[in-house]
C-alpha cells in the first residue's frame, strides 16, 4: 500500500496534528487485474479502490458490483416487444450475471480466503495410547 500524506489546512482548534491521505492505492496490480478480468476492462479503478477500502476484500468488491448490475437489470423490464419492429430480451443477461455471481463465490480470490471461509477449517486432536501398559 502506498500513500502520500500532506497537510492541506490548519488543524481544528484544540486538536493535534493530522494527516490527509492522497493517492492511496489499496488494491495491488494483481488484484486490480483480477477484478478487471471478472468485471470487464471498462470498470472504473477509482470506484474499485473506494469499494475495497470499505469492504477489505476483492471478492466482496466483485460480488457487490455484480449484485448492483443484477439489481439494475431487475429494476427494468426484462422483455420488451414492439410489434413488428423490435424485441429486446434481457433474461439471458440476468441468468449470465447470476451464474457469474455463483462462480465468483466458489473460485478463490487473489486476496486469500474470506472471513466466512475461515470457520470451515477444523483441527482434529488424537491421543495416542499404548495397547499394553508396561510397568
Amino acid at each position: 500500500m502506498t500513500a502520500r500524506t500532506a497537510r492541506s489546512q490548519p488543524p481544528p482548534s484544540g486538536s493535534g496534528p493530522y494527516f490527509v491521505l492522497r493517492d492511496v492505492n489499496l488494491v495491488d496490480e494483481f488484484q486490480r487485474s483480477w477484478l478487471r478480468a471478472q468485471l470487464g476492462p471498462e470498470t472504473d479503478a477509482a470506484d474499485l479502490e473506494a469499494r475495497y477500502f470499505r469492504l477489505r476484500s476483492v471478492r466482496a468488491v466483485a460480488l457487490e458490483v455484480l449484485g448492483e448490475r443484477r439489481a439494475k437489470l431487475l429494476g427494468d423490464p426484462l422483455k420488451v416487444t414492439v410489434d413488428g419492429v423490435v424485441t429486446m430480451d434481457l433474461q439471458e443477461n440476468l441468468r449470465g450475471i447470476e451464474r457469474q455471481i455463483e462462480q465468483m463465490r466458489q473460485t478463490p480470490a487473489p486476496d486469500g480466503p474470506d472471513e466466512e471461509d475461515e470457520g470451515d477449517d477444523v483441527m482434529g486432536v488424537t491421543w495416542l495410547v499404548p495397547a499394553r501398559r508396561y510397568r
